[in-house]
């Protein structure tokens, strides 16, 4: 049947009253905000723990999956660019804490056999500082019992 022969039935009543649309002026516009917030991928951060001391590969770790997460942010696929920006975080944490743990452990071991040598020196034990005579090794045990 083509559409030019066709006639609409005489008993159908058009919505609107001739000359009116059932639009009216204006447009509809529904903003959406987006809820979700793009995952960091503390990519800089873990560069950083990369560089320095870097314990057990922790930042290394850390920089493995700051790269996916950013890739996977990239592709769009942000479920996962978020599990992989937490443990990057959580690796930096850990390579952050041990950059930070080690140098202060060695300082404050230094700064005990510093004040333990010169609380020897004071009371006058001879061979406190001869590490390296003939009872080297047993004049460097004896500055660690109390």
């Amino acid at each position: 049947m083509d559409n030019h022969s066709y006639s609409f039935p005489s008993d159908c009543a058009p919505l609107t009253p001739p000359g009116q649309s059932g639009r009216k002026g204006g447009s509809t516009v529904v903003h959406m905000s987006d809820t979700r917030r793009e995952p960091r991928d503390y990519l800089v951060w873990s560069l950083c723990n990369t560089l320095y001391v870097n314990f057990c590969c922790l930042g290394f770790m850390a920089l493995i999956y700051s790269i996916k997460a950013r890739d996977q942010k990239t592709q769009g696929n942000l479920v996962l660019a978020q599990e992989c920006a937490d443990k990057a975080k959580w690796y930096n944490i850990l390579a952050a804490g041990w950059n930070l743990l080690i140098p202060l452990l060695l300082l404050v071991v230094l700064v005990l056999l510093l004040i333990h040598l010169g609380s020897q020196g004071l009371q006058g034990s001879q061979g406190s500082f001869d590490f390296f005579g003939e009872d080297g090794f047993q004049n460097f045990l004896k500055l660690f019992s109390w």
